[in-house]
C-alpha cells in the first residue's frame, strides 16, 4: 500500500513534456526578426532620407558643381576664431554665407547669437538668422519672440524658420496652418519671404502643400551625391561633419543653388 502511494505520487509529480517548435520554424522566426531589424536600421540610420551614421559614410563629401559655399552655426560650435574662418576654403571655394541660430520657441535665445551675428557681418560674410520651431509653443508667440530678438538689415538673408518637429497628436493640416502663421507674421514685418529649413523626409511628409511653394527652401539631406528633392530649392545642407579652420569640432556645410549674384538678390533689399 505504501509503495503504491509512492508510485502514484511520482506519476502525479511528473512534468508534462514541453512542446518544442520545429527547428525550421525557429530559423524562420529568427530570419524574419533579423530582416525587420536590418530594415529599421537602414531606414533610420543609413538610407538617404534617414539620420546620418558617420561610421558608414566617413567624412564630409562635397557636392560637385556648386561654387557658393556656406555654414550654419550655433553655440554648439563654441568660440569661433573669425579671422581664421574668414580664410576658410570649402571644395576650393571661399565661405560666402553664415547662418546663425537666433531663437527657439518663445523664450530661448542662443547663447552665442548676438556675438556670432555681429562677427559674421564684421568679417564680410553674408549672414542670416534662424528660429528653431518648438512643438511646445504656439506659432504667434514664436513669431513675435523671433522679431523681438532678431534685427535683420538690408544685405542680410531673409529670416529662416527651422522646422524639424511636429506633435504626434497634431494633424498635418493644423501643423501646416501653424507654420503658415509664423511665416505670414514674419513676412509682414520684413516684406520678404522667409526661408524654410527642413529635412528632405520631413518636407515630403509634412510640408507637401502648394501653399509653401513660394517660399525659398533650405533642405538638409546628407550623404547623397545629388539632391533627391525634386522641387525648387535654394540651399542644401549636405553634411553635419564639416571641418574648417577657426571652428573646433564639426560644423554643418551648405551650398547655395545659384550664383553669388543670385544669392545677393535673395537678401533683404535696401
Amino acid at each position: 500500500m505504501g509503495t503504491t502511494k509512492k508510485n502514484m505520487a511520482k506519476k502525479q509529480h511528473k512534468k508534462t513534456p514541453r512542446k518544442t517548435l520545429p527547428r525550421k520554424l525557429w530559423w524562420g522566426i529568427g530570419s524574419v526578426v533579423t530582416l525587420v531589424y536590418i530594415a529599421i536600421f537602414y531606414y533610420f540610420f543609413v538610407g538617404p532620407t534617414g539620420f546620418r551614421w558617420r561610421a558608414l559614410y566617413g567624412d564630409a563629401q562635397y557636392p560637385e558643381g556648386y561654387e557658393i559655399q556656406g555654414i550654419d552655426i550655433s553655440h554648439y560650435q563654441g568660440d569661433i576664431d573669425w579671422a581664421k574662418l574668414q580664410t576658410a576654403i570649402i571644395n576650393k571655394c571661399p565661405v560666402r554665407f553664415v547662418i546663425v541660430k537666433s531663437t527657439e520657441g518663445r523664450s530661448l535665445v542662443d547663447d552665442n547669437f548676438a556675438y556670432n551675428f555681429e562677427q559674421a557681418r564684421e568679417y564680410g560674410f553674408i549672414r542670416g538668422a534662424y528660429h528653431f520651431w518648438s512643438i511646445k509653443s504656439n506659432a504667434r508667440d514664436q513669431a513675435y519672440f523671433f522679431l523681438s530678438k532678431v534685427k535683420l538689415v538690408p544685405g542680410d538673408l531673409p529670416p529662416v524658420l527651422d522646422v524639424e518637429l511636429k506633435r504626434k497628436d497634431q494633424s498635418v493640416e493644423d501643423f501646416q496652418r501653424d507654420i503658415l502663421t509664423w511665416l505670414h507674421i514674419v513676412e509682414d514685418h520684413y516684406h520678404v519671404k522667409p526661408i524654410i529649413y527642413t529635412s528632405y523626409k520631413f518636407k515630403m511628409t509634412n510640408l507637401a502643400d502648394k501653399r509653401f511653394d513660394d517660399y525659398p527652401y533650405w533642405i538638409s539631406h546628407y550623404y547623397v551625391d545629388k539632391m533627391q528633392y525634386k522641387g525648387e530649392w535654394k540651399f542644401w545642407q549636405h553634411t553635419d561633419v564639416g571641418s574648417l579652420p577657426g571652428i573646433d569640432g564639426y560644423v554643418d556645410l551648405n551650398i547655395y543653388n545659384g550664383s553669388f549674384y543670385d544669392l545677393k538678390q535673395l537678401c533683404i533689399p535696401e
